[in-house]
């Protein structure tokens, strides 16, 4: 299991150089070509997240003795992400001198104000991904504790059926076992009416020797 996260970290450290790499070249770029390598970035740090998911799964699957090595790590990978994820954020909208320079021309005063149009809007856009940050870590964090959730109902559940099958077991034993005593009940009621009738035949015999003997001593006497 730890050798499919070793291997998942590979290519996580592959990835992230190629964004590092595509994100330090944005500024410099205008256009076309830069909007073309902001989606290519976009969709590489999309993979990223995908990898980082698979580790995630893997390590839920490690013994918990040795988890925590990998969760650390882990979660290191994760500040990583959301440092790249900010620096993507700052340079689609950062641009190089050359590029700005380009873009305002060499109107002095016209520049100027360009800038600072620029510059308020950059300010803007970098708060409104401040919230959009925020908001995600809050959604993260609802995530994990869903995920938890869902976890430890998992081993209710697991737990309640298992309990349950033990009470099933008992009472099956217990309804063996009354079935057995019933049975045994049977069996001593018919031993025990043997026994008594055994005992009647038995009373009767010796009353009926008994009394032929006292006969045949009265007849023998009465006959002398």
């Amino acid at each position: 299991m730890s050798s499919d996260f070793e291997a998942y970290e590979q290519d996580f450290g592959t990835l992230t150089a190629e964004v590092t790499n595509k994100i330090g070249r944005i500024p410099k770029l205008g256009g076309e070509e830069k909007t073309q390598l902001v989606l290519n970035v976009d969709k590489q740090l999309e993979e990223v997240r995908e990898l980082l998911e698979q580790m995630d799964l893997e390590v839920r699957e490690i013994p918990i003795q040795s988890r925590g090595m990998y969760n650390n790590r882990l979660k290191s990978y994760r500040q990583e992400v959301e440092k790249l994820e900010k620096d993507f954020k700052r340079s689609r909208i950062a641009y190089s001198d050359e590029v700005r320079n380009e873009l305002l021309g060499d109107d002095g005063s016209s520049s100027e104000s360009q800038l600072i149009k620029l510059r308020e809007e950059r300010a803007h856009l970098l708060d409104n991904t401040e919230k959009l940050e925020r908001s995600s870590r809050r959604l993260e964090a609802g995530y994990q504790i869903a995920v938890e959730t869902e976890q430890v109902g998992q081993e209710i559940l697991s737990n309640l059926h298992s309990d349950r099958e033990k009470i099933q077991r008992a009472r099956e034993r217990l309804r063996e076992t009354d079935a057995n005593l019933g049975k045994s009940s049977r069996i001593l009621t018919g031993m025990l009416r043997r026994i008594i009738q055994n005992r009647i035949l038995l009373f009767a015999l010796g009353a009926f020797i008994l009394l032929t003997i006292v006969l045949a001593l009265y007849f023998n006497l009465r006959g002398h």
